[in-house]
């Protein structure tokens, strides 16, 4: 039997997450010195103490939850965990399946994942911007509903994620993605909830912070993957 280790992007961070393994597994506290050291704040106290506010800021939760990841599987392999045939994540998860895989030193990843936040945040100030979960609708309806509120409104709404059947994740200015929850619930999705970001990731409103993080990407030198990693865009392995 073959295992994928699989890691989150943003949203599921929550205050006082990993404490159950501060005792017990000393990659935890280790893996998250050296985050700290690299970022120049102590990111294990902010991670215990919040406030989720703060959390919830990109920068912040980038960095978090790329060290949550690492840190977990650094402690899962000197546990003795079954060995990993691939590793994959969701958005900010690539970044941590790279930087495990060992395509990034650790100090570098935080610090390039936390420029990735703040380009992000600075591209549309928190409040202007949103995303929200669709659960339970047809990927064309829910298409449809964007494009309505987008033509209506003159503001961008997009369908930006597509997690699996029946789950779709839109992103786009705060006031469409308002307008859009009604809508999507009458045309009969069982749930449409905003979602616990500071910026609308995925859409059209991020191609400033995009051209801002290519030049940061320049600057690290990026190894090939000890374990093959599926790629968001392509679904597929990459080795090199």
């Amino acid at each position: 039997m073959a295992f994928a280790a699989l890691f989150p992007g943003q949203g599921s961070q929550t205050v006082g997450m990993l404490a159950d393994f501060e005792d017990s597994c000393p990659e935890i506290q280790a893996t998250f010195t050296e985050a700290s050291d690299a970022l120049g704040y102590d990111l294990w106290a902010l991670c215990q103490d919040g406030p989720a506010e703060q959390l919830s800021l990109t920068e912040i939760t980038q960095p978090l939850l790329l060290t949550a990841g690492v840190a977990l599987y650094r402690a899962w392999t000197a546990a003795g965990g079954a060995s990993v045939s691939f590793m994959a994540g969701h958005s900010l998860g690539e970044y941590t399946a790279l930087t495990a895989a060992g395509s990034l030193p650790l100090a570098d990843a935080v610090r390039l994942v936390r420029s990735r936040g703040q380009f992000m945040q600075e591209a549309v100030p928190k409040g202007v911007g949103a995303m929200a979960a669709v659960i339970g609708l047809d990927d064309a309806t829910i298409e449809s509903v964007c494009a309505e509120v987008a033509s209506e409104t003159g503001l961008v709404i997009e369908a930006v994620n597509y997690n699996a059947p029946g789950q779709l994740v839109i992103a786009g200015h705060a006031e469409a993605i308002d307008a859009s929850l009604p809508r999507l619930k009458a045309a009969g999705a069982k749930r449409a909830l905003p979602l616990p970001v500071s910026a609308p990731f995925h859409c059209a409103l991020m191609k400033p912070a995009a051209e801002r993080l290519q030049e940061e990407l320049n600057a690290i030198a990026v190894q090939a993957p000890s374990i093959p990693v599926i790629q968001n865009v392509s679904i597929a392995p990459e080795t090199d």
